[in-house]
């Protein structure tokens, strides 16, 4: 085996060599860990950084040739090593071992603490914290009595997801040592849209609140005239609190805390059953980032083709045999030379096995090409297995092995006279260039030249590979004894060859690729070929595939034609050639694993189209490493692959099939879909909870939907909806459409439409059974009821009636594009079904049985059918919306944008720079906003209290400069682009005072209470 081959192939796999009780070569001496050999592991790192020509004068300076290097290493050029188990430990010691280190995996607290990095929670934690501070307050000079009636009160609070609210700069430095994130562009749309949620919520909230304190404060000191009692004081207190905690009632409705759990539940339920169609998932967000995929780079043999190579055409004799000839019809010293090139000059751990079962095809082990050589010998009735036994591995004396750049593989074997042949084989148009001779039909060499060699590539090889044949021509080279050649000039001894005969290969096309391709096409996406075969082949399969159709405007390059193209006249890759190239390039032949990354990062780079490119790529070698990372998603062959390709990849085929792909786009645009199922129907219930807690609130200084019925409502919108939802099995129809793309928004406007629509639906329902329903069922008023009043039959109904029409648009919201027919595959997700009788049958107990703890009391049957009847309405009012073209309604805004210009990922960071997604950006965003607008609260406060103790606000001041001085050191110690942000952040935000910045101290407080009647019984008298 060559070493410098050897070598490059070492340098290529990424594998790294740790001496035990060190890494990567910790010791002081940059690691003289050869023992007692003559070369240092420092050496041999040194020496794998060189290739070619560079390596071989390495070699040649420091040890004089291989030889001198594998006598320093105690190794032999034709043996290797021993084997002695002494020998290998004692190796072992002195070099390491060859392997992989594996990673480091998470443990369960790194996981935890990733997932408390959301938005969402991090708000939540801390309105549950300051939501348990609040339940131990009492106001001071508070009796016994009131105190009793205080411990009454209902409470809702969001489970403690953690200690958060410690302080900032701890919570920063903690945030350094967590290893970085994975990119998730639907991540960073939903934490965007998460905020917006938030802040909306946040005026809702903060509108609230001011509309009950005016109320109070005219309706008592104004209206009434009373006066300002220094006794009363603490219930003034206690009042204030509880208009808070109305308000925080409207925030925690508007918080969305069910997304996370949305993205998690619809992703690992993807992932489990994207297992069952041959993609093991390695990273979770290639599963959705597949589903935006624009374009796909493939192989061919494998992927596309069945990689069960056949030679089904031979030229032979002077001969071109369309059908494998008989033994007898070829000269017997041919056919000698023939079965022997083939036996000796192939791997002999390629053989072709007996098949499985009887009369099923014979199994291929190892290379397939050499396997199709291998059952061309056994096709002619001969064997190969006495050749190799006559002559073993052993036995060759020199291997010239197999690469990309040479595209062909050499053996030499001595013969019982003492001289030398050479048996080689390879790409048929770059073997024939080193053909001096060819054998005629009598087994005779007669010459060979280029022009014989043109009128055989136009005659027999260009037809073969018309056909979508792989051409391979094997040849021989008999050489002298003495002088013996040198044989490291492989350019001179693998020249003047004398051609055996050049065979058609055939790998067919695997029968589910065509389809698959059309679906992609339809779909949006091109698919792009890219293959060591030449082209004239790789075209044939091309339009066997489908990948170019005749008419069609497209480019089918080799490999040094495309680098030609794209570099300058300095050799330099220019984006502006790339781009005047892949929007039409189908087929890359010839090409090398250089050239595929080339073109991936030139397709993401490409700013020529409206939307960035998002590519998929496959590869399965050592080479294809540095491509599968660059890709958006890498695809490595779990078959054919290595486990360098399989490390560097974000899903791995189990079958190398392009059908897979396929299947794992659909799955993809799925998880979008899903994510897009649950946010249309939590926003329609966001938007009603909202508007019915804050009118009920203002109007009637109470909630319609009490603390726990809201807890149960929380509950159905987010975990049991999410797991409903985010659960849809995908179909074929998700290949109908184009691409999302990356900036696109994850509200369009058919879904703002449904929301807005039955949100109308809903409101109309409940104001009117909250201001006539008595009268309508004719039962007592639950308005204005006195504290601990017993469950109205009034609020039990408007509850019932709520939670009915969210269960029925549940159903309605499996529909985001317009769609009429909402039960359209319904039964095929049993997990959806279980869900809507499951929570349908709750409901019933908790009206029925729930009494006083959920604040209902039982309905009668009529109550009842009322009540779903409204609810089935929900599907005929979904009829109504659909009907209503989107068109036609230009107020409809778009939300939940993508990225912004600004935040486009895709520069590379340096290597000690961390790499922050776009949800880590928005994450630090929403705590940087929550800080700043709490510290100006206290500010204010602090500015208050000052002013009452006639003293200056420059103590204000000055605790404002120092926190916001802190923050901006803490945002210093984070990385630069964070440090952007943060700048960006600053001169943006609201000033000190504004309605905004209220909104943002109010953001994080989280629980509600049952509120008590605003005229209930006082304490003290007025």
């Amino acid at each position: 085996m060559s070493t410098t081959a050897t070598m490059g192939e070492m340098a290529n796999s990424a594998v790294e060599f740790y001496p035990k009780g060190t890494r990567g070569g910790g010791r002081e001496d940059g690691g003289r860990g050869g023992g007692d050999f003559g070369v240092t592991l420092k050496e041999l790192r040194e020496l794998m950084e060189f290739r070619g020509g560079e390596a071989l004068q390495k070699i040649q300076d420091s040890y004089g040739d291989t030889d001198g290097l594998c006598q320093r290493l105690q190794s032999s050029t034709t043996d290797g090593l021993s084997g002695d188990p002494t020998d290998l430990e004692r190796r072992c010691q002195a070099f390491g071992q060859n392997f992989i280190p594996p990673k480091k995996p998470k443990t369960f607290l790194e996981l935890v603490w990733e997932a408390l990095q959301d938005v969402t929670l991090i708000i939540l934690e801390i309105a549950a914290i300051i939501s348990l501070a609040l339940s131990f307050y009492q106001p001071p000079g508070e009796d016994s009595e009131s105190k009793k009636q205080d411990g009454g009160v209902a409470m809702e609070m969001q489970p403690l997801k953690s200690a958060e609210g410690g302080e900032v700069e701890d919570r920063e430095k903690k945030k350094t040592n967590i290893p970085k994130k994975e990119k998730s562009v639907l991540q960073g749309k939903l934490t965007k849209l998460a905020v917006q949620i938030g802040k909306a919520g946040l005026v809702m909230s903060a509108i609230t609140v001011i509309i009950l304190v005016l109320y109070f404060v005219i309706d008592t000191f104004v209206v009434e005239g009373h006066a300002w009692v220094t006794e009363c004081t603490p219930v003034y207190i206690q009042y204030f609190v509880k208009f808070f905690i109305i308000g925080v009632t409207v925030l925690v409705v508007a918080v969305p805390e069910g997304l996370p759990l949305a993205v998690t539940i619809s992703l690992a339920y993807s992932v489990k059953k994207m297992m069952k169609d041959n993609n093991l998932v390695r990273h979770l967000d290639a599963c959705e980032t597949m589903g935006n995929a624009t374009a796909i780079c493939s192989d061919k043999t494998g992927t596309l083709t069945t990689n069960r190579m056949t030679v089904v055409q031979a030229y032979v004799g002077d001969v071109h045999h369309r059908l494998i000839p008989d033994a007898g019809q070829i000269n017997p010293r041919t056919l000698d030379l023939l079965v022997n090139a083939i036996s000796i000059n192939s791997a002999y751990t390629s053989k072709i096995l007996p098949p499985d079962v009887e009369g099923g095809l014979a199994k291929q082990v190892g290379n397939k090409t050499e396997c199709g050589l291998l059952g061309f010998v056994l096709d002619l009735q001969q064997d190969y297995t006495p050749v190799r036994e006559q002559i073993p591995e052993e036995r060759l004396y020199k291997v010239y092995t197999f690469n990309s750049v040479r595209k062909s593989m050499s053996t030499v074997i001595k013969l019982p006279d003492g001289s030398f042949r050479l048996y080689s084989k390879g790409a048929s148009e770059i073997m024939l260039k080193k053909c001096s001779y060819i054998l005629d039909a009598n087994g005779e060499a007669r010459s060979f030249r280029p022009r014989d060699r043109d009128e055989m590539v136009k005659q027999v090889i260009e037809p073969m590979a018309c056909e979508g044949l792989r051409t391979i021509c094997i040849a021989y080279r008999d050489l002298p004894s003495d002088p013996e050649p040198d044989w490291e000039n492989e350019g001179e001894i693998v020249t003047e060859l004398t051609c055996i005969t050049v065979v058609g290969i055939e790998d067919p096309v695997r029968p589910e690729v065509p389809e698959a391709i059309r679906k992609c096409q339809r779909a949006g996406i091109t698919v792009r070929m890219v293959t060591g075969d030449n082209i004239n082949t790789a075209r044939a399969i091309a339009a066997k595939c489908g990948i170019i159709h005749p008419g069609d405007d497209f480019i089918c390059l080799e490999g040094k034609d495309f680098n030609r193209r794209i570099r300058n006249e300095k050799g330099e890759i220019e984006q502006e050639r790339i781009d005047k190239i892949w929007p039409k390039l189908r087929v890359l032949a010839r090409s090398s694993p250089t050239d595929k990354h080339t073109l991936v990062k030139g397709i993401i780079d490409s700013s020529i189209v409206e939307q960035r490119q998002v590519v998929a790529v496959t590869g399965d070698g050592t080479n294809d490493g540095p491509a599968l990372k660059k890709a958006d998603v890498g695809f490595a062959m779990g078959i054919a692959g290595t486990d360098v390709a399989k490390e560097a990849s974000d899903i791995i085929l189990t079958d190398d099939n392009f059908s897979s792909i396929v299947k794992a786009v659909m799955w993809g645009r799925n998880v979008y879909d899903s994510i897009s199922k649950f946010l249309q129907f939590q926003l329609t219930v966001n938007v009603v909870a909202v508007i019915v807690a804050f009118t009920g609130a203002c109007i009637t200084q109470d909630s319609p939907l009490k603390a726990v019925q809201m807890l149960w409502v929380n509950l159905i919108m987010d975990t049991f909806a999410s797991l409903a939802l985010a659960t849809e099995p995908p179909t074929e129809a998700l290949l109908l459409r184009k691409p999302y793309g990356r900036n696109n928004p994850l509200i369009s406007l058919t879904m703002m439409k449904n929301i807005l629509g039955h949100g109308v639906y809903q409101l109309v329902i409940i104001f009117t059974l909250l201001f006539i329903g008595e009268r309508m069922f004719n039962i007592d008023s639950g308005r204005n009821a006195p504290l601990h009043s017993p469950p109205s039959e009034h609020y039990t109904i408007i509850f019932n009636t709520f939670v009915l029409m969210q269960l029925f648009n549940e159903i309605n919201a499996r529909k985001i594009h317009g769609e009429r027919n909402v039960f359209d595959g319904i039964f095929s997700n049993p997990i959806f079904c279980s869900i809507v009788l499951g929570t349908f049958a709750v409901q019933i107990v908790i009206v029925q049985w729930g009494g006083k703890p959920f604040s209902c009391a039982p309905l009668n049957m009529e109550q009842w059918l009322w009540c779903l009847f409204v609810g089935v309405g929900e599907l005929l009012w979904g009829q109504v919306i659909a009907t209503v073209p989107t068109e036609r309604l230009p107020c409809l805004k778009e939300a939940g944008l993508g990225l912004e210009p600004g935040e486009e990922e895709g520069e590379e960071l340096a290597e000690d720079e961390e790499e922050i997604d776009c949800a880590e950006r928005e994450l630090r965003r929403g705590q940087i906003l929550w800080f700043r607008g709490l510290n100006r609260i206290q500010t204010q406060m602090e500015v208050v209290s000052t002013f009452k103790r006639s003293g200056s606000f420059q103590g204000a001041v000055r605790r404002r400069s120092s926190v916001l001085s802190q923050l901006h050191d803490v945002n210093t110690i984070s990385t630069p682009s964070h440090v952007a942000l943060s700048t960006a952040t600053a001169n943006t935000s609201p000033a000190p005072g504004s309605e905004s910045s209220r909104k943002h101290a109010h953001r994080s407080l989280t629980y509600t209470r049952a509120h008590t009647n605003m005229h209930g019984t006082w304490t003290c008298s007025i």
